[in-house]
């Protein structure tokens, strides 16, 4: 469900949703209970539910502030991870001037194929949560085969042919890495922690009696609103390919690489 909706769905809506759904059932919530329970506005129990408050909220807002910081890492992390991995394949790319024409044929044959299949493939694979191997391993192991089956000649070869070797297993290494990410989610007792720390925070701010109803809602609303905004950011940065927010695969289409996207090379 959490896939559809960031895939879906702009940020902007689901912010409209999260944060104005959070904001809209405080404020109803708040003032219900105040026609409830009138003597809620003498303000009687709020020594008792303001320390309360305070002190859970700190802790809510700790975890909270754990927990979106990881997120964000992960984000960071993940597309540092594609940047790599699109550089290692340019690499080879310009290493393989340097080989004889047959087989840089082959391995520009093997690396157009690969970005094709990262952008065009895996890629949706990924932005769903379904990632796959499957889909560049033909074109990776045509890459290996290639140089496996050359012999370099002369020492400006083999110093090219040792370099490409090494970015070759760089790139399967950070496709290995960037299809852990897209596997990766909030552990469900995190989500659950953050979900109901939301439910537990913000009715405790119903119980803070003010007298004047608009003060009540104003308080209760900036609570929630907060609370919304957070959860909204736990949301869209679980899942580092999918959403507005997601890692671009545009760093497989730059640089030399833009000439596997030229209409000659298809």
């Amino acid at each position: 469900m959490s896939l559809w909706l960031l895939n879906h769905f702009s940020t902007f809506t689901l912010a409209v949703v999260t944060v104005g759904g959070t904001v809209a059932l405080a404020v109803a919530g708040s003032v219900l209970l105040r026609r409830r329970y009138p003597s809620l506005a003498g303000g009687e129990h709020n020594d008792m539910v303001g320390v309360t408050l305070g002190m859970f909220g700190a802790i809510y807002g700790i975890i909270l502030a754990f927990v979106i910081v990881t997120l964000w890492t992960q984000l960071e992390d993940t597309q540092t991870i594609v940047a790599a991995e699109a550089t290692d394949a340019a690499l080879i790319t310009r290493d393989a001037a340097a080989f004889p024409a047959a087989v840089r044929a082959r391995l520009d044959s093997a690396v157009s194929g690969y970005v094709h299949a990262v952008v065009e493939d895996q890629w949706p694979r990924m932005r769903a949560g379904h990632p796959s191997y499957g889909a560049t391993e033909t074109h990776l192991q045509a890459a290996f085969k290639a140089l496996q089956t050359y012999d370099p000649k002369g020492e400006q070869e083999q110093v090219f042919y040792e370099q490409t070797v090494s970015h070759l297993d760089d790139v399967a290494s950070q496709r290995r890495a960037r299809i852990t990410m897209a596997r990766q989610e909030l552990p469900p007792l995190l989500q659950a922690l953050a979900v109901g720390g939301a439910l537990v925070l913000v009715p405790l701010t119903f119980l803070f009696g003010m007298r004047k109803l608009r003060v009540q809602i104003l308080f209760v609303a900036s609570v929630a609103g907060l609370v919304g905004f957070s959860l909204l950011l736990v949301f869209v940065l679980d899942r580092p390919f999918s959403g507005d927010l997601s890692v671009s695969p545009a760093p497989y289409r730059e640089g030399a690489l833009a000439q596997y996207w030229q209409p000659t090379q298809r």
